[in-house]
């Protein structure tokens, strides 16, 4: 009996110890699960116009990943606007961010707060209120006006994980390069822009995946131009071509890949002792 309670104690024991590990693999599990069926799915090879049940293996999504008419059009225009988009917001973020955090001005806690709107503002909202702003500006509805809504809320995640960087950044760094004679500019240059490079690039491929993967306020914003999100909108209520599971895992493994790049060239430079 007591050899029973012995061992069942040491059951418990080892639940214990390993329920936060076991809870983490069950709740990645979770997420990762619908992304592991979109994988699948981009080598099914379907009988009719829906690809919701395996039919089985074939590399010809793959090979014709353009075979459906209008998906190149609409993954180009995608990759366009992403492109742009991120890297104007990064630009302008980065600007506002040092600002925010290294200057005092009027308006500053305003601003503060105008930043965040977006990030706590429904998409449906921002969507409609910029259908509204362009409308009442006569704007012809396409590219330009899919680019400026995209840059309008990138710019809230860009000054957001830049700032973050710039709270906990020293400067005396700064003031030691300036005692040794560097002026404003070469003090940026060589110190401040390689200290906060690794949250500019974070911030870049946040506003990328952001651009690209948005439905709602490009929707509004459209007019007749056709991105990917809303290409596969569109594509689901008359069928579910391989294809859009195709660039979705292309998608999906560039973006993971960009930002394990981004990760291990921090925990380099980390161990370098440059961040």
């Amino acid at each position: 009996m007591s050899g029973v309670m012995d061992l069942g104690g040491r059951a418990w024991a080892l639940a214990r110890r390993n329920v936060l590990a076991a809870y983490s693999v069950l709740f990645f599990a979770y997420l990762l699960l619908p992304i592991a069926i979109v994988i699948a799915f981009s080598f099914n090879n379907p009988t009719g116009r829906f690809n919701y049940v395996w039919q089985g293996f074939t590399w010809n999504n793959w090979r014709y990943w353009d075979g459906v008419p209008g998906l190149r059009g609409a993954i180009e225009l995608s990759l366009e606007i992403a492109v742009i988009a991120s890297l104007v917001a990064t630009a302008l973020g980065t600007l506002v961010a040092l600002a925010l955090v290294r200057y005092g001005f009027r308006g500053r806690g305003a601003t503060n707060l105008l930043i965040f709107l977006p990030l706590s503002t429904p998409e449906i909202v921002l969507g409609a209120s910029l259908l509204t702003l362009f409308l009442n500006a006569n704007v012809a509805f396409g590219f330009w006006t899919i680019l400026i809504a995209h840059i309008m809320f990138c710019i809230s995640f860009a000054v957001v994980t830049v700032k973050a960087r710039l709270v906990g950044f020293d400067r005396h760094l700064e003031e030691a390069a300036m005692d040794l004679g560097a002026n404003e500019w070469a003090t940026f240059q060589k110190v401040t822009l390689p200290l906060i490079a690794p949250a500019i690039l974070a911030a870049l491929l946040l506003c990328f995946a952001i651009s690209i993967d948005d439905f709602v306020v490009t929707y509004f914003n459209s007019g007749t131009r056709i991105t990917f999100p809303l290409f596969v909108w569109g594509s689901a209520r008359i069928g579910a071509p391989p294809q859009i599971n195709v660039i979705g895992t292309a998608i999906f493994v560039v973006a993971v890949g960009l930002m394990v790049t981004n990760v291990l060239v921090q925990n380099r430079r980390g161990k370098r002792g440059l961040v």
